[in-house]
């Protein structure tokens, strides 16, 4: 009989700026995107911002008042630059070993990301991580943070209790998503938002790197 975990059944992670070193290069790519179409280039932490959110949001928030039927090139050109450089991004170090030791204590891991389905099945193949999640979902395919609705279908897809969840990201939008859910949180200081705005929202922890997240996590979770 597999053991039940000490206090979370199902931790979902955010991607972008959690696990995976991608925060620099989204911001870039975005002020880069609106150059292309002859817009003044977003300021650096506004491009940053919206990390996490679903592309339109994203693009809708870092670049306000541009013609609706141009955000779909704007996000071409999004598309176009964060493709030619995804290859030189890489994990957070220490993550595939936390992720390993969380499953090895039998608990249900899961992705909860803003970005879109053909984007994290394609850099979970390239680092090889997707055996070890149970569950994702993305933006394209449900609602984007900070609504709850994919956190919400994690936990019902595993029959998790909001209070035997766990949401971990890097963004104010995450742990949002987190508070509308109704499961708790922790957060990370490494990606996209500035970990003072955290305390609004209670995280259990914040996390200043992986290992401390790791360490926390084994602890406690």
């Amino acid at each position: 009989m597999t053991t039940r975990p000490q206090r979370f059944d199902l931790i979902a992670f955010d991607w972008d700026g959690t696990l995976f070193d991608s925060t620099a290069l989204i911001a870039r790519c975005i002020q880069r995107a609106a150059v292309d179409i002859g817009l003044p280039e977003p300021e650096f932490a506004r491009a940053k911002y919206v990390i996490g959110l679903g592309l339109r949001d994203a693009l809708e928030h870092a670049v306000p008042g541009l013609a609706e039927e141009r955000y779909p090139e704007l996000g071409l050109r999004y598309r176009h630059h964060y493709l030619a450089s995804e290859h030189e991004l890489s994990l957070f170090d220490g993550t595939l070993e936390m992720l390993q030791a969380l499953k090895a204590r039998h608990h249900w891991l899961a992705v909860a990301t803003g970005k879109n389905r053909v984007g994290l099945d394609r850099v979970l193949a390239s680092s090889a991580l997707g055996h070890l999640f149970d569950g994702s979902r993305t933006a394209d395919e449900t609602r984007s943070k900070p609504h709850p609705q994919m956190l919400l279908e994690l936990m019902r897809e595993f029959g998790a209790e909001p209070e035997r969840t766990l949401m971990i990201g890097d963004t104010t939008h995450d742990l949002q998503l987190a508070a509308n859910a109704g499961t708790p949180c922790v957060a990370v200081s490494f990606g996209a938002h500035d970990h003072e705005t955290f305390a609004e929202f209670k995280p259990l922890f914040v996390a200043h790197s992986t290992r401390e997240l790791h360490d926390w996590l084994i602890e406690h979770a």
